[in-house]
C-alpha cells in the first residue's frame, strides 16, 4: 500500500510545496518521487519529511522525520 508522504510539521505534501515541485520538475520526477529519491529527511517507514520552512523552524535536527 502507499505511503502518505506529507511534512510531519504542516501536513503539506509535495504537490503542495513549489520547491519541490520545481526541483521534481527538473530531475524529470513527481514531488513524490522527488522527496522519496533526494529528501535527507524522509521516513521510508512513516511517509513523513520536513519541507524547508518546518526543518528551520524546528531547529534543523539531524535525522529522518
Amino acid at each position: 500500500m502507499p505511503v502518505d508522504i506529507r511534512c510531519k510539521v504542516c501536513g503539506k505534501r509535495p504537490h503542495e510545496l513549489a520547491e519541490y515541485i520545481s526541483a521534481a520538475q527538473a530531475h524529470e520526477m513527481t514531488p513524490d518521487e522527488y522527496v522519496r529519491r533526494e529528501e535527507g529527511t524522509f521516513n521510508w517507514a512513516t511517509g513523513y519529511f520536513y519541507c524547508t520552512p518546518c526543518y528551520v523552524e524546528i531547529g534543523m535536527p539531524l535525522g529522518k522525520a
